[in-house]
This record gives C-alpha cells, structure tokens and sequence, in this order.
C-alpha cells in the first residue's frame, strides 16, 4: 500500500466515527447479540441524554449505543469484541 497524506487517512477515520456510520453498524450486528449484549445496547441508548447539534438524536442514541457495547465488551470479553467486529464491512483495504 502506498503511503498517503494525514488528511486522506483522517477522512478515514472519521467515515468510521460519524454517528451515521456507527448506528449503522449497530443495525448490521444486532441480529447477532444475544440478550446480555441486547441490554447493554439499551442501557447506552438510555444513557445518550446529549445532543448532537449534526445527527438526528435517534441516530446519536444508536452510536452511543454502539460505543457502550464495544466498551462493555472490550473490559469483559475483547474475544467477543473481536468475533463481532470481524462481522463489520469495514472498509480495510484504504487504509
């Protein structure tokens, strides 16, 4: 892979961060949590009491709870994480 500048790979990251792009990660893996990850999602969308001043708030409450089950899962079970992130289309050949 050639190298590219820090801009490209800013936007990079910051494709993966966006809160759209996070809640839509959240809808792909859904089908496959089981009932403990279920209810960490719910608590994280619970949690999301801020307002994002871009996102829609049921968008900003799905990211948050994205955030929160990887959270859960990388302090209690990264092995998990790992098989969850693994289902992800992640965009790894740009990087």
């Amino acid at each position: 892979m050639p190298p590219k500048k820090m801009q490209a790979y800013h936007e990079l990251v910051v494709g993966q961060v966006r809160a759209e792009t996070q809640a839509r990660h959240l809808r792909s893996l859904s089908p496959h949590l089981n009932s403990t990850e279920l209810a960490i999602v719910k608590r994280g969308r619970n949690a999301a009491a801020g307002r994002s001043k871009r996102a829609d708030p049921d968008v900003y409450q799905q990211a948050s709870s994205l955030e929160t089950l990887v959270g859960y899962l990388y302090l209690t079970n990264p092995e998990r994480l790992r098989q969850l992130l693994a289902l992800l289309e992640l965009d790894t050949q740009t990087i």
